[in-house]
């Protein structure tokens, strides 16, 4: 006799928000040991890539000297290799080494606040992308700056802290799942009657929440970037959290969101954050030519290498 399976919610706290796991078993043997997997997963992301704790293994990467081989965790060598892959990619859209952008603009742990000396050092200092600084050495786990850069793995880091939900889940044998972190998620094997796991999605206006429609989705993994809820103000103007490296500041304009489906959430996390900069149309054809689902949204849709629906809320319907 084939046991029915039931649905389940395993949440918890992480990274300044919530993570969520629903999943269907027919049961857990050790509910309370899934339950541990589940945190510690994102816990060790948290602990090694947060720009909160000064003591994370990124913290202490940061305040290393150039020229100095460090060795890191292999959850962040794993991300520092995505992200520098992605930074080539995107020809330096996806930057990690924008960490004194963001605190001179006023953004992150390390906020620079009303002091404009910080935003006009950062505003004139020559700079270069990450994956230029940087060199790994993947024998050894080691990582080596060639230059002298702070970086923010905000882009990046919630989508692998997804991943690694789904892979604790699978460790527990559980096939079919939706993990969440914010507006980052990822699925697989559909509900247990064929269907796809149904997400509420977010209209991308600032001052309050709004649905706008509904993402169906069985496997894969979808991000949203949006440069619409989080901003400071400077001189009467208004500056969204989102990062251009190639002007050394925020977004000055383009689209509210975008959201990308990819294999992995690590994946869709920053490619979501290198079209938001690059815009809807350089955007597209990149998320076309590496083969990418990605819509672009201001107030309605305004270009799409695919159709597919964006998502900033991760509530299973």
């Amino acid at each position: 006799m084939t046991l029915a399976l039931t649905r389940q919610v395993v949440s918890g706290a992480t990274m300044g928000t919530r993570y969520s796991a629903v999943f269907y078993a027919c049961g857990v043997d050790d509910r309370s040991g899934l339950s541990r997997d589940l945190q510690a997963a994102v816990d060790a992301v948290d602990a090694q890539m947060s720009t909160w704790k000064p003591d994370s293994a990124l913290m202490q990467l940061n305040r290393a000297p150039t020229g100095i081989w460090c060795k890191v965790p292999r959850e962040l060598f794993t991300v520092l290799a995505a992200a520098l892959e992605i930074g080539l990619q995107s020809d330096g859209a996806f930057d990690i080494g924008v960490g004194d952008l963001v605190a001179a603009w006023g953004f992150g742990s390390q906020a620079a606040g009303s002091d404009q000396t910080p935003l006009a050092a950062a505003d004139i200092a020559a700079r270069f992308p990450a994956h230029l600084c940087l060199e790994l050495d993947h024998a050894q786990q080691r990582v080596r700056k060639f230059a002298a850069v702070t970086l923010d793995l905000s882009g990046i880091a919630k989508g692998f802290g997804v991943d690694e939900l789904a892979r604790a889940l699978r460790a527990h044998g559980i096939a079919h799942f939706l993990v969440s972190i914010d507006g980052e998620l990822r699925a697989a094997g559909g509900k247990p009657d064929g269907s796809p796991w149904r997400v509420a999605v977010e209209k991308p206006e600032t001052g309050h929440r709004a649905v706008e429609g509904v993402l169906e989705l069985s496997e894969g993994a979808v991000a949203t970037s949006g440069n619409y809820r989080h901003f400071v103000e400077r001189d009467g103007i208004r500056y969204g959290h989102t990062m251009d490296p190639r002007r050394c500041a925020p977004l000055a304009d383009g689209p509210a969101a975008v959201t990308v489906m990819a294999e992995t959430c690590m994946a869709a996390d920053a490619w979501a954050t290198a079209l938001l900069v690059l815009g809807p149309r350089t955007g597209a054809e990149l998320a076309s030519r590496h083969g990418m689902e990605a819509l672009f949204i201001d107030r309605v849709p305004i270009a799409a290498s695919d159709p597919i629906t964006p998502s900033n809320t991760t509530k299973e319907n």
